[in-house]
């Protein structure tokens, strides 16, 4: 028996899922990260509406491409086994693409922390010293 005609529908069934899901992703990404982008770039909003699509072009070339990848298989000789290929390539896709959101949650929290600690006010000026006899300075033993 061959395996081509269980891995047709193994490849047809992943790419309706795999590429659908994507892009679905993209846009939800897209429209939601639009808001965060802006906070990360306060200073420059126009920067956020240029970098918002610049991710998503990147994002839909890593995945599709990883997508792609994953299409190679080893032979599928029963229904069952193509079940299990196809499950096997969706869990490792929707892994990889949630490992990828957390990635660049972390990256842009990184950016945001960092232009949140340039707005920050300067410190406190000192209001008082302390007498010369008040501060202990802790006594260094000798070696």
């Amino acid at each position: 028996m061959t395996s081509t005609p269980y891995l047709i529908y193994v490849y047809a069934a992943y790419a309706a899922i795999g590429v659908p899901l994507i892009i679905w992703l993209a846009r939800t990404l897209f429209k939601n990260g639009a808001v965060f982008l802006e906070d990360v770039f306060a200073d420059n909003p126009k920067l956020a509406g240029a970098v918002n699509p610049l991710l998503v072009v990147g994002f839909y070339l890593l995945n599709l491409g990883y997508v792609c990848m994953l299409l190679r298989s080893s032979s599928v000789d029963s229904p069952t086994e193509a079940v299990e290929t196809l499950a096997f390539k969706l869990g490792l896709l929707l892994f990889t693409l949630g490992g990828m959101h957390f990635l660049n949650m972390y990256l842009f929290h990184r950016i945001r922390r960092r232009a949140q600690l340039k707005t920050l006010p300067p410190p406190v000026v000192p209001q008082m010293r302390l007498a010369p006899e008040m501060v202990s300075v802790p006594a260094v033993p000798p070696r």
